[in-house]
């Protein structure tokens, strides 16, 4: 669900600004939905993540300038947060927004409707008489001085059926305290924090649990467990309340490692059914170097804990780092192996290192001649989920590929004719760190729609 855009328009006066919201995942044709909202516009304002989404937020913005000469469109998310005054050298783009927007897209919206320019709001760079302003940045602000979000702006039964579950997308906490160094966060949101209430988060859920009736809620917060005390109560809030829903969120492995057994069995109580941990390496000495401040033995306390509660949880970690060892990879996928033996419910996913903007590690990759995109075109072509970095060799990459395939039937839960006899060779082939000749996978992946193996 599109909660960024929800945050913005929940944060507008109702009274005085009518808001559309489009989203262009779900709609056939975004561009005529928008056509039709145009007279009588007062701005369009776009969400913008670095990578793909680019193409379609230039082909929109492009196209409605055009129409609208006149209409200033303002783009906000993590691109422009990165890059806000490059991304003004579009023509199409009026206005950028960086870090948390609300009160400072309401700023730019009041302004706009008082024909008065934006010099002065925080938190925004703008255009004026040809040259580019960057306002000075705006501090976080306590999420509990926002209006609650207002889900009746988008279509929710519509991202059910898409999502095949009655699920409910929902931010109680913006920012991260830590220093990743692979993380765009810190640099975004300078280690700050910011977090609704328990009795507000209660009150809250409740509502819209009545209301939309889902049957799981998914918090996506960078870092949900980020305090003990606020995670127990919040769950004391949807036992007390009665709520009859599962959820999901993030935790560090140090955080799982300071809850306690009772914090455990009164989260599992109140439904947590999955965690996020990010792992990111198996080396240790990989994981001091990206700051990550974890231990692998933080790692499998935290893992042994939720499995002990019956808790599933998702496993991401990152190879293929400028210089990272073979060892160093070898030894991550060590701990992909033990993690995914633990549970049945455990899950490993393995990315190859990306120079996303405005980490330090990416800065490092840079200053070391690797040709960062520089126009808005080149980031929308930047894949940094499935692609990986000139430093990673053939033979690494098809390592990982295959050691993928095999780590995710090893220890399939799933039942089939097929299944059986493929998650025996798989396992076999992980014991022993067999990949070479890997005539299952191509098997698999050539009658995958008959076999049915996912």
């Amino acid at each position: 669900m599109p909660l960024g855009l929800l945050a913005l328009a929940s944060h507008l006066d109702p009274e005085q600004f009518e808001v559309i919201i489009v989203d262009g995942r779900i709609e056939a044709d975004s561009l005529r939905v928008l056509q039709a909202h145009l007279d009588g516009a007062l701005c369009l304002g776009v969400s913008v993540l670095t990578g793909r989404p680019i193409h379609d937020a230039l082909r929109i913005s492009r196209t409605i300038k055009t129409l609208r000469p006149d209409l200033p469109i303002i783009w906000g998310g993590w691109h422009p947060s990165l890059f806000p005054k490059e991304c003004l050298e579009e023509p199409a783009i009026d206005v950028t927004v960086q870090a948390q927007g609300e009160e400072t897209f309401r700023g730019i919206v009041e302004r706009l409707s008082e024909q008065k320019n934006l010099e002065g709001v925080s938190g925004c760079a703008f255009r004026h008489l040809g040259e580019v302003v960057q306002n000075a940045p705006r501090l976080m602000q306590d999420m509990n001085a926002f209006a609650p979000v207002n889900y009746d702006l988008i279509p929710v039964q519509k991202y059910y059926a898409i999502k095949k579950q009655r699920q409910l997308d929902y931010i109680s906490s913006t920012g991260c305290f830590f220093r990743c160094t692979f993380c765009a966060d810190p640099f975004v949101f300078k280690r700050k924090w910011s977090a609704l209430t328990p009795q507000r988060m209660g009150e809250e859920l409740e509502a819209l649990w009545r209301k939309y009736e889902f049957d799981d809620l998914h918090l996506q917060d960078e870092t949900y467990f980020t305090y003990r005390d606020r995670v127990v109560e919040v769950a004391d809030q949807f036992l007390q309340r009665g709520l009859k829903f599962s959820w999901t969120a993030t935790m560090r492995a140090d955080q799982g490692t300071r809850m306690s057994e009772a914090d455990f069995a009164l989260c599992r109580r109140s439904g947590l059914r999955r965690a996020l941990i990010g792992v990111e390496s198996g080396s240790q000495e990989m994981l001091d170097w990206m700051k990550k401040d974890i231990t692998l033995e933080q790692i499998f306390l935290a893992a042994e804990k939720c499995k002990r509660h019956d808790i599933a949880v998702d496993f991401p970690m990152i190879v293929g780092f400028p210089d990272e060892t073979e060892e160093s990879m070898l030894a991550t996928l060590r701990i992909a192996k033990k993690l995914r033996a633990m549970s049945p419910k455990f899950k490993t996913q393995i990315f190859f290192y990306q120079p996303y903007p405005g980490s330090p590690i990416a800065d490092m990759v840079r200053d070391k001649g690797y040709p960062m995109p520089r126009t808005l075109e080149e980031w929308a072509d930047f894949d940094f989920v499935g692609a990986y970095g000139p430093w990673v060799n053939r033979e690494k990459w098809q390592l990982v590929q295959r050691f993928k395939f095999y780590s995710r039937h090893a220890w399939d839960a799933q039942r089939g004719l097929w299944r059986k006899p493929l998650q025996r060779l798989a396992n076999w082939r992980c014991a022993n760190d067999v990949y070479a000749f890997p005539f299952e996978k191509w098997l698999v992946e050539t009658l995958r729609p008959s076999l049915q193996v996912s």
